[in-house]
């Protein structure tokens, strides 16, 4: 199982995410999207892969950010737990994609693995974000040959 964490402001990165989500089902991962991801809801044995826009100074959504207070307060281990990062930010500012690299340090300290290096997505650039994701899947897939789906 794949849990999907999504942190969206203006909607981008949820876009993304269903679109991830959905070719992740077609090539046979059973997913679950989590618009108001809870820790407590979430099953540390599974892969979670988190998507989010980065807004503001380098600020988490407001839907995900109740999460990342969950993770920087919540003293249990997650050395069980495998997971991946995709961002969505703006490279004109200096804090581009600053709440991908947040939760991915929240997840860290509490002892996750990162599965493999994080995706930032760059506003700047003339291609979708959901096709730069797209094209980053299959990297993502093949880490999760070496993982215990759960």
């Amino acid at each position: 199982m794949i849990e999907i964490l999504v942190g969206s402001q203006m909607g981008a990165a949820e876009y993304v995410a269903e679109q991830v989500a959905e070719t992740l089902v077609q090539a046979g991962y059973e997913t679950k999207l989590h618009l108001q991801p809870d820790l407590d809801q979430l099953n540390p044995t599974h892969i979670w892969l988190v998507i989010t826009s980065t807004y503001g100074a380098g600020d988490l959504p407001d839907n995900i950010q109740p999460f990342a207070d969950q993770l920087a307060q919540d003293r249990s281990d997650l050395n069980t737990l495998s997971y991946a990062v995709i961002t969505l930010g703006d490279s004109s500012y200096d804090t581009f994609c600053l709440a991908g690299q947040k939760i991915a340090t929240l997840l860290e300290n509490r002892g996750a693995k990162r599965l493999i290096d994080g995706l930032d997505i760059d506003a700047q650039t003339d291609a979708l974000p959901e096709d730069i994701a797209q094209a980053w899947l299959p990297l993502f897939i093949h880490s999760l040959s070496g993982s215990d789906l759960g």
